[in-house]
């Protein structure tokens, strides 16, 4: 049996568990990424895009509308 850890103890989220979490879009957070290529909340393994929770997080709690 494979161990399954919440999205909300996750360190990496993909753009679906992103999307979940924060409860944006899949299309609005790859155009946020696109805009923010190179932040520091961004982590590419390979093609495979992976975004940092909790930077993330603390980008949101900085912003007022998406």
């Amino acid at each position: 049996m494979k161990n399954v850890v919440p999205i909300h103890e996750k360190y990496m989220l993909s753009i679906e568990e992103a999307s979940q979490y924060f409860h944006i879009g899949e299309n609005k957070l790859r155009q946020i990424v696109n805009e923010q290529k190179g932040a520091n909340w961004l982590f590419y393994n390979g093609k495979r895009l992976l975004i940092k929770r909790e930077m993330f997080e603390r980008v949101l709690d900085e912003i007022d509308t998406i």
